[in-house]
Parts: C-alpha cells; structure tokens; sequence
C-alpha cells in the first residue's frame, strides 16, 4: 500500500443492485423474527449492508459521466458505512443481545475499540473524505486513513472479533463468516480491500437470519415443555 491506499471495486452495478435488493429482502425477513427491541440492530445488519450495495450501485451509474455532485454524495455515504458505521455498529449489536455478564464486560471493551476506530475515521471522513473514480472498468475509492496500522487493527476488533466473544454459536459463525471474507479480500484482492470486503461482508450477513431461527426455536421448545 502506498501512501494514498487505493482501491478497486472488480464487480459491477448489477452486482450491487442484486446484492442489495437480496440483502434488504432479507433483512425485512430477519427483522420480522425479533422478540424484543434489543435485537433490533443485529437484525438490521443484512438490510443496512443491502443499502450500503444499493448506494455503490448507484455510485457506478453516476461514475465517470453522470452527476459529480451526486456521485460526491454517493462516495461520501458509502465511505460513512464502510468506515464509520460499521466498526461502532456490529460490536454493540453483538453486545446488547449477549446475555453473560463477563462475556459483556469484553464485548464493551471490543465496542470502545470500534468507536475509537469509527471517531477517526469519521473525523476524516469530512476532513479528508473517500474519493470515487472510475478507472477502466473498476471503481476506484482512495482512502489513505483507512490503511493507518493501529486504526486499522481496532477496526477489525470492532467488525470481526467482537462476534467470536458473543455466548451465541449463530453470532459466532456471522464472525467467522466476516472475518473469512476480510481474508479472501485481502489475499486475493489486496488493492481492491474495501469495496470487495464490504461486497463479501455484505453477502456473508445472511448468517444474521441464523440467530433469529435459533433463537426463535429455542423459545417454541421451551414454551412447548411448560
């Protein structure tokens, strides 16, 4: 990486339509399944990523001849979910459905790590925000303070690892599911790392639905034995 970090996004606006139209579907399923408003914001990780896919389709139909003001907008909100949202949204998520006390002690811990992340990403997203071109037949974001080692590191805490702490074997294998997908995009598309990541996170979000259907099965099984 070098000092202006570059990525590709190596799909398409079609891609990102699907995926995002799939996602919000999913999402109004996922949501359907809630039993108590602190499951509100895990259940809204899979339509929150269809919006963030849905924006970026938008994004490839406005690149390299459409609206620059509407282009600037769409690169701003992109850039706020992939840098800002999600490392201060996915821990506390994690954490408001965690039903052990200690297991919540580290998951708080995790969540303050993805909100120092997420602060100065976001200080940056309006003091030097992400930028969006169309080089070829690829999308090209540039987002130097993104790659900075240690916010990097707390960014991953926060997005990835907060989920193997969860007490729930559902929410765990969303973490796995994200965190394989963060290697697959950065060994395979090492240049490209935020758009891929984001378009593999988004489609491993279905692993969401997994914890509702558990959860949900669970408490049939219990009222069916009182």
């Amino acid at each position: 990486m070098d000092e202006e970090a570059t990525n590709e996004m190596c799909f398409s606006a079609t891609a990102s339509f699907v995926a995002g139209t799939v996602l919000l579907g999913m999402g109004a399923a996922t949501i359907g399944r809630l039993a108590r408003p602190a499951e509100v914001p895990y259940a809204l990780i899979p339509a929150l990523f269809g919006i963030q896919q849905l924006i970026e389709g938008g994004l490839w139909l406005t690149l390299p001849d459409g609206s620059p003001h509407l282009s600037n907008i769409l690169t701003h909100t992109y850039a706020f979910f992939s840098h800002v949202l999600w490392p201060i949204f996915v821990p506390l998520a994690v954490l408001l459905i965690e039903p052990d006390r200690r297991r919540r002690r580290i998951l708080a811990g995790l969540a303050a790590a993805g909100g120092i992340a997420g602060s100065y990403l976001l200080y940056f997203w309006g003091a030097d925000p992400t930028t969006a071109q169309v080089v070829g037949d690829h999308m090209l974001y540039i987002s130097p303070h993104f790659f900075d080692g240690p916010i990097l590191a707390l960014y991953v805490l926060g997005t990835c690892l907060s989920s193997f702490v969860s007490s729930h074997a559902a929410v765990r294998w969303f973490g796995a599911a994200v965190s394989l997908s963060l290697a697959a995009a950065y060994l395979f598309y090492a240049m490209w790392f935020i758009s891929v990541w984001c378009f593999f996170a988004a489609i491993m979000s279905f692993t969401v639905m997994l914890f509702f259907r558990r959860a949900r099965a669970a408490e049939k099984s219990i009222r069916c034995v009182d």
